[in-house]
């Protein structure tokens, strides 16, 4: 049922990709991809296929078109809760900064069997009107969803020693749970 359920969602360009009797040597990129795709196919009956984004068959078929994987380079996505309360900053000039962590976890088995929970926290920033909503909705603990770019940049602190850091520009954000 879930081959048959992923076969009518296939587009015609993925069959014909799929049918060994016409290979496309113009793309040898497009070739390797259709073997990884062959191999998922039959190691995993259809099942990880399923689990695939559909960004991936679009990017398969056009790999002539750079613009498609410009809109992925240096976009990040996280979802975490609020390590604090957001520091708000107005500018002369009128704009308003949030600056705020994130805490995201993740949990795995070690060698040995136990539970392993690793936290990593990231440096957060917002400009506009996506700070402003942060002023007025976020506080420390609530779960969040964020879209936006790395950025790395250094700065003097009050000893006058140079100091580094990196940070995710956010442009997007939603809010999740009920804390």
């Amino acid at each position: 049922m879930l081959f048959k359920s992923i076969q009518s969602q296939v587009s015609p360009q993925l069959k014909q990709s799929l049918n060994p009797t016409q290979p496309n040597p113009k793309y040898k990129r497009q070739q390797t991809l259709t073997n990884d795709f062959k191999q998922l196919t039959t190691e995993y009956n259809l099942e990880a296929i399923a689990s695939l984004p559909c960004w991936i068959e679009r990017m398969r078929f056009n790999l002539s078109k750079p613009y498609l994987m410009s809109t992925l380079r240096n976009k990040v996505q996280l979802i975490g809760n609020l390590g604090n309360d957001p520091e708000i900053v107005k500018l002369e000039s009128g704009k308003t900064l949030a600056k705020f962590s994130i805490a995201t976890n993740e949990s795995y088995k070690n060698a040995k069997g136990e539970l392993v929970k690793d936290t990593q926290w990231h440096n957060v920033v917002a400009w506009g009107k996506t700070a402003e909503v942060i002023e007025k909705y976020l506080t420390k603990g609530k779960e969040i969803a964020i879209e936006g770019k790395l950025t790395s940049r250094s700065y003097d602190d009050k000893e006058g020693v140079k100091r580094y850091i990196t940070e995710v520009v956010c442009n997007e954000m939603l809010m999740l749970g009920g804390k």
